[in-house]
């Protein structure tokens, strides 16, 4: 997908998110830096946020019910993911309990995005209006996830 396209800037998002979580994996082995594998999940939630608070709403107006309540249930997936992974630096869990975490989280998120990738972004130019599009648009470029703020699946 063309990076000047909305679902090219997504999946750009996705490569971006995956990167952080590989470079934590690649420094396990040493004096593992949490910088990228924290940025990645700050990344990731923020993605989270813009698809159910400007991508989905629209795309599920337009008919596509069925695929968004199936990307929504595996970001409540996602999101305990992250919680459990978060926890587990927390606690300053070992270094095996931190790469079996990061590496069901990256399978996760190859499950999710094989899916979204060519189900929903590839309709988001298609479908969303000029001025849904430019809000999306306007978020991708500066926005950020509201304090405090969870997915609708979620199990809080």
């Amino acid at each position: 997908m063309e990076a000047n396209t909305l679902g090219g800037a997504l999946e750009m998002e996705h490569r971006q998110i995956d990167g952080g979580i590989e470079a934590y994996l690649a420094g396990l082995d040493g004096p593992a830096n949490p910088a990228p594998l924290l940025a990645a999940l700050t990344g990731l939630r923020r993605h989270i946020y813009l698809e159910e608070q400007f991508l989905f709403p629209p795309l599920k107006a337009a008919g596509l019910m069925g695929p968004i309540f199936v990307m929504l249930r595996e970001h409540g997936r996602l999101w305990s993911s992250m919680d459990n992974l978060e926890q587990l630096l927390a606690d300053g869990a070992d270094g095996g309990a931190r790469r079996e975490a990061c590496t069901a989280l990256l399978a996760l998120l190859d499950a999710h995005n094989s899916k979204e990738e060519p189900i929903i972004y590839t309709q988001a130019d298609a479908i969303l209006s000029e001025d849904a599009g430019s809000e999306l648009q306007d978020f991708l470029a500066q926005g950020t996830t509201p304090d405090g703020w969870v997915c609708s699946a979620a199990s809080r």
